[in-house]
């Protein structure tokens, strides 16, 4: 039985993101499955985060979001809407969060249907390309290349159950030492980050895991 790497992912953070292809090579290379976690961003799990933030950490992560794709020969631009609603003259996150809530517990139900890390990767790419993802088939689109049909994945949306699920995800990545995403669990060790990956490989190794 191929060995489980628990990755806890979220659509609104670009290092989430970026981790997604690599994680689809890992998982095509080695003996694993990649069990997708989805979790709220901090965003809505801790919102009091941004607060201790300095003016300098938000030019900072978007100018290493850049280069990181930049030097991982992806492309990235700011999402049209961000997944988060923020009020831009206060900095504070709305009460009510449509588009980050359907993209959460979509992510879920594509995972159950064994297709989560194909799922993150095309939605992912598509809320990352600077298009505007809400408008015309844009997300059905990128749904159906993951394999997926977007009208039926939303026909079996009980909210209360994802957001149960959502709020145990968040509880299950600080049990395994970390709260921020991309995060990656291997035999309860956490490996936080996209460039942690080579990390992970390495432990892999380690324990015995073949690659293929």
């Amino acid at each position: 039985m191929p060995h489980i790497i628990d990755l806890f992912w979220s659509f609104r953070s670009p290092y989430s993101f970026l981790a997604s292809k690599p994680a689809l090579a890992l998982q095509a290379e080695w003996d694993v499955n990649i069990n997708v976690k989805i979790v709220y961003p901090l965003a809505v799990r801790q919102p009091e985060f941004f607060e201790s933030r300095g003016p300098e950490w938000m030019g900072y992560t978007l100018r290493d979001v850049v280069r990181l794709a930049e030097m991982s020969e992806q492309t990235i631009a700011m999402p049209r809407p961000d997944p988060i609603i923020t009020d831009m003259k206060t900095g504070t996150f709305a009460t009510e969060q449509p588009y980050i809530d359907r993209l959460s517990r979509l992510g879920i139900l594509a995972n159950e249907e064994g297709k989560g890390l194909e799922f993150i990767n095309e939605v992912g790419a598509l809320i990352w390309s600077g298009k505007p993802w809400t408008e015309d088939d844009h997300l059905a689109q990128a749904v159906a290349r993951a394999g997926l049909n977007l009208e039926n994945l939303e026909a079996d949306v009980d909210i209360k159950r994802l957001d149960n699920i959502l709020a145990e995800h968040d509880k299950q990545l600080r049990a395994a030492g970390h709260w921020g995403v991309p995060t990656f669990v291997f035999n309860g060790e956490p490996f936080f980050g996209q460039d942690r990956i080579d990390v992970l490989k390495w432990r892999l190794q380690q324990s015995g895991v073949d690659q293929k």
